[in-house]
């Protein structure tokens, strides 16, 4: 029996690990722990609290509300933001439509605001206006409306409007899905008239133009622009239209008989 004790002692002693391996385990292991340790103290104290914001993207006005929403963290650990709820809280502004955080230790957050762009200005009676992005997103009310060049849609009075809110798909989203791709200058859009059948942008000069719906959008205004430089070289009364409706069969028509 005692030569099989022998054996198995040996055996033992073969798979240990060798001294050397040992300690550097329990080194890295220490080391860990050292590391969990300074990381929960950091996020309890003030050495990397925070203590100024960096906002970029946005007009002023967007950077200044932003930095106020994000006032009451001054002081917080940049370990201790969630960048999920800061996120909501963004956001949640009717002039935002994303956010991004990157921390600059020790004491800077910096964000990088992707903003709402406004294309459309939605009407109810004489004096009710309000700005409204490519989203559908309505972002403020406008107390003068005359000194906006934005296209126009006209609403009932019956439609309810609240800021921060995306419109209903016919009372203003596809107006405004509509005019996101037209960069500005290159159309005149004056008005969008969603009362008849499908969606028709009234142009400032020259034919209207008559979408139907938005798909293949960006096809169907191509293809009106080029409708609209030959009716401009050939002096097309602005009674007309342009039917894109139906891209494949391009209308240009006359809207008197």
């Amino acid at each position: 029996m005692a030569p099989a004790r022998g054996s198995r002692r040996r055996e033992a002693r073969r798979r240990a690990l060798p001294l050397p391996v040992l300690r550097g385990l329990l080194i890295a292991a220490a080391l860990a722990v050292a590391a969990v340790a300074l990381y929960l103290v950091a996020r309890q104290t003030s050495v990397f609290a925070l203590r100024s914001l960096d906002v970029r993207g946005g007009t002023p006005a967007v950077k200044a509300e932003v930095e106020r929403k994000l006032a009451p963290e001054l002081g917080t650990s940049l370990l201790r933001l969630d960048d999920g709820v800061l996120a909501r809280r963004l956001e949640a502004l009717p002039d935002v439509v994303s956010v991004s955080f990157d921390r600059s230790f020790p004491h800077t957050l910096k964000v990088t605001v992707r903003a709402e762009r406004p294309v459309l200005l939605v009407r109810q009676g004489a004096r009710a206006s309000w700005l409204v992005s490519s989203l559908g997103r309505v972002m403020r009310r406008i107390k003068r409306p005359h000194r906006s060049s934005l296209p126009r849609l006209w609403l009932p009075k019956t439609v309810p409007i609240h800021v921060g809110e995306v419109l209903p798909a016919p009372d203003g989203r596809l107006a405004a899905a509509a005019l996101a791709p037209i960069a500005p200058g290159t159309l005149r859009v004056r008005m969008v008239d969603t009362r008849s059948a499908g969606l028709t942008l009234v142009l400032r000069t020259g034919p209207q133009i008559r979408l139907g719906g938005i798909g293949d959008l960006r096809l169907k205004l191509t293809i009106a622009r080029r409708i609209l430089g030959w009716a401009g070289d050939h002096q097309v009364s602005p009674a007309s239209y342009i039917d894109v409706s139906v891209p494949e069969r391009p209308v240009l028509g006359s809207a008197k008989p």
